[in-house]
């Protein structure tokens, strides 16, 4: 449920953007604006939970290695120190 809440959250946002956008651009001739508006709305609303999933992945990703080497690093120090 939330999912879906942010989905449209964040394609309506797109789609205002582009649209307001489009305005300053060519206040003349809006309807390319609203069909492009639409499909780049209705796309960024259905991909964002890969798009987050992706990044949230990559940043665990580093944080275990960054523990794996704390911990390497900690190991190599404590052989050091024994005879």
């Amino acid at each position: 449920m939330i999912q879906r809440l942010i989905g449209v959250s964040i394609g309506a946002l797109l789609t205002f953007l582009i649209l307001w956008l489009s305005t300053v651009v060519n206040p003349t001739d809006l309807m390319p604006w609203y069909v492009a508006a639409a499909g780049i709305g209705a796309i960024a609303s259905f991909s964002w939970p890969v798009v987050i999933g992706f990044w949230l992945g990559r940043r665990a990703k580093d944080r275990r290695e960054d523990s794996i080497q704390k911990e390497v690093e900690r190991q190599v120090a404590e052989q050091k120190k024994q005879p």
